[in-house]
């Protein structure tokens, strides 16, 4: 049996569909259909120009799901709270945390209207759980962390996995991405932990260029290298293996035939003391 809470309403709004935008972009690479063609011949001319785009999108994703398999399973974590969620794709996060511990409690926030027309694929939770989804930017950490959907569906005396997934490349330095996430981490109990990925240029040269063709397009991206996403993590107690490539991150064998040049991904996950 599913619950489902009560949906947010759907504002008018203009989906600038002739402007391509990174959630459609993703949602284009990972095979989805929430994308119109702008944001399909922009994916396409980054696939020309670093063919392996695809295969380091899918490790991303597997990363969170790997992440959230282990903050369930083996850290007995129940309540998530996912920043940037991004256009649903199944699993979802809430799929996997609830396939372990049906009483899992999803929190999803994103600020693209695209996500919150699809709102709904987020809201379906097992009948032992709960979903919401919060519609704020991460850039006000305050608007996420007094949103009454986190309270009135966490208990912030319990630890909370703070789950910020192959977004924060989209925060440029100036605004302060590190800071943001710790105003996001410190409402958080002892025990919580934080999961975050990002987008790097050390493991390929070649990844510049999409990087590049990004910020072309109007979509400011900002890649960082293994010290500089090491930083969003000082403080806390580091899980092993530290901050990897995210195919590198307590793999399970998905991802055979892979080598560190196919993926721009960095990845880690620690406990807040």
């Amino acid at each position: 049996m599913k619950a489902r809470l009560q949906e947010p309403p759907v504002p008018q709004m203009d989906l600038r569909s002739d402007i391509p935008h990174s959630a459609r972009i993703y949602d284009y690479v990972l095979g989805g259909k929430d994308n119109f063609p702008a944001d399909r011949e922009a994916a396409e001319q980054m696939l020309r120009g670093w063919p392996s785009l695809r295969a380091s999108m899918r490790q991303s994703r597997a990363f969170m799901h790997r992440v959230t398999r282990y903050l369930a399973a083996e850290q007995g974590i129940r309540q998530f709270l996912d920043v940037g969620t991004g256009i649903p794709t199944e699993p979802n996060l809430h799929q996997v945390a609830q396939g372990i511990a049906p009483d899992s409690q999803v929190v999803y926030v994103d600020n693209d209207p695209m996500v919150l027309v699809h709102a709904r694929a987020l809201l379906t939770s097992s009948a032992e759980g709960r979903t919401a989804y919060v519609q704020a930017d991460m850039r006000d950490p305050h608007s996420i962390v007094a949103a009454p959907q986190v309270h009135n569906t966490f208990d912030l005396s319990r630890p909370v996995a703070l789950s910020v997934i192959a977004v924060l490349q989209f925060v440029p330095d100036d605004l302060d991405p590190v800071g943001i996430v710790r105003r996001l981490l410190e409402p958080l109990p002892s025990g919580s932990f934080l999961a975050l990925s990002m987008v790097t240029t050390d493991s390929n040269p070649a990844i510049a260029d999409v990087v590049r063709e990004y910020n072309a397009r109007g979509i400011n991206v900002q890649a960082r290298t293994r010290g500089q996403v090491e930083k969003f993590f000082e403080g806390l107690d580091p899980v092993d293996p530290g901050v990897v490539l995210v195919h590198r991150w307590r793999p399970d064998g998905s991802a055979t035939g892979l080598d560190d040049a196919d993926v721009a991904m960095y990845g880690g996950v620690a406990r807040k003391p």
